[in-house]
């Protein structure tokens, strides 16, 4: 089937991302499919309309990209974007519906077909449309820690001579936990990894990432966290909300000045303290913790983020328009005909609106 696919801009604050990069978006030309595209969303990631335009890709206004048969984005659609959701419209982009039932219930209100980029499975139950953000996210995790424990308590990761380390923990050993444990322990940081997971724990690729491994109790996650610097937050379960493993009371036992990056902060955090900021103003102080939860991390990275993101979706898009409305791939349906059909995410909604 050939369809009509709209490439729209983000408006997020400091997102500058977009879902397709021209060698993507020409894909999906070269596929038999009509595509357009918001004029200028690509310029924040460097690829201007031209880039786009020279390959079959017709620049238009933010009204026609939306008017598309298949919608593809970067983030969950913004209060001020529900107008363009309606009846017959299939969106794929990151949809953190667990975090964000308010969405979810507008999306089956209006009769969209809605999929997420992170719910996407792989036949070894992989997230591979998730996974490159993780991997920026984990990447920028360090970097934003150790700028943000300087202006706290004023501590270096990596000490000085005879001046010990300082210290790290990771909460999640998946994709983004890897990562920011390899990003720390870069800088000298003593990293103690924290997971359910025991194979995980032992698999050969944390070697050198972390000093020690630790299962997550109240008692295990306290002793940890009450030493540390800094506490990198980045369990997850696929589609569900976040368990919230760090508690307050765990943070209110950090030194002044300590670092908190909740990285599961799109599917609601999995540090108590934790509450969604934006680029623009990014940390909070509480329980005298600096608290970093941007829920568009890689957003700040945007050329990089962009290119690894579409790499990744292009062909999943491709894919999807192909199928048609009703086609699905693995895991991507969230909502449709005006229910929230993805397991997980709807018993989060459900239990989001208990809370009410």
């Amino acid at each position: 089937m050939v369809a009509v696919i709209g490439i729209v801009a983000e408006i997020k604050d400091g997102e500058r991302r977009v879902a397709l990069d021209p060698p993507g978006a020409g894909l999906l030309v070269d596929a038999g499919h009509e595509v357009v595209m918001e004029r200028g969303a690509g310029e924040g990631s460097g690829f201007p309309d031209p880039a786009y335009e020279r390959l079959g890709v017709k620049a238009v206004a933010r009204e026609d990209a939306w008017g598309a048969d298949l919608v593809v984005k970067v983030k969950e659609p913004e209060p001020s974007e529900w107008a363009h959701l309606r009846s017959g419209l299939r969106l794929f982009c990151f949809l953190h519906l667990a975090a964000v039932p308010e969405l979810a219930a507008a999306l089956a209100e209006r009769g969209v077909e809605a999929h997420a980029f992170e719910t996407v499975e792989d036949q070894q139950g992989r997230l591979p449309l998730l996974a490159p953000m993780s991997e920026i996210a984990g990447r920028a995790a360090a970097v934003v820690a150790a700028g943000e424990l300087a202006a706290g308590s004023g501590t270096l990761l990596g000490g000085a001579a005879g001046v010990p380390s300082g210290r790290a923990v990771v909460v999640g050993l998946g994709t983004a936990g890897r990562l920011a444990a390899r990003g720390l322990r870069g800088l000298d940081a003593t990293v103690t990894g924290m997971d359910i997971d025991l194979d995980r724990m032992r698999e050969d690729s944390l070697m050198g990432l972390v000093e020690s491994t630790r299962t997550p109790t109240p008692d295990s996650v306290g002793e940890a966290v009450a030493d540390a610097d800094v506490v990198v937050g980045a369990a997850l379960v696929p589609g569900a909300r976040a368990p919230t493993v760090v508690r307050r009371e765990h943070v209110a036992a950090m030194h002044p000045g300590s670092v908190i990056v909740d990285l599961a902060i799109d599917q609601g955090g999995c540090i108590e303290t934790a509450r969604p900021t934006v680029l623009s103003d990014p940390v909070y102080v509480e329980e005298g913790v600096h608290h970093y939860c941007v829920t568009n991390v890689p957003g700040q990275f945007p050329r990089t983020a962009s290119r690894a993101l579409a790499a990744a979706v292009a062909p999943a898009v491709e894919e999807l328009a192909s199928a048609g409305p009703g086609g699905r791939l693995p895991g991507s349906c969230n909502v449709r005909d005006g229910e929230v059909v993805h397991g997980a995410v709807a018993e989060a909604v459900e239990a989001a609106r208990g809370r009410e």
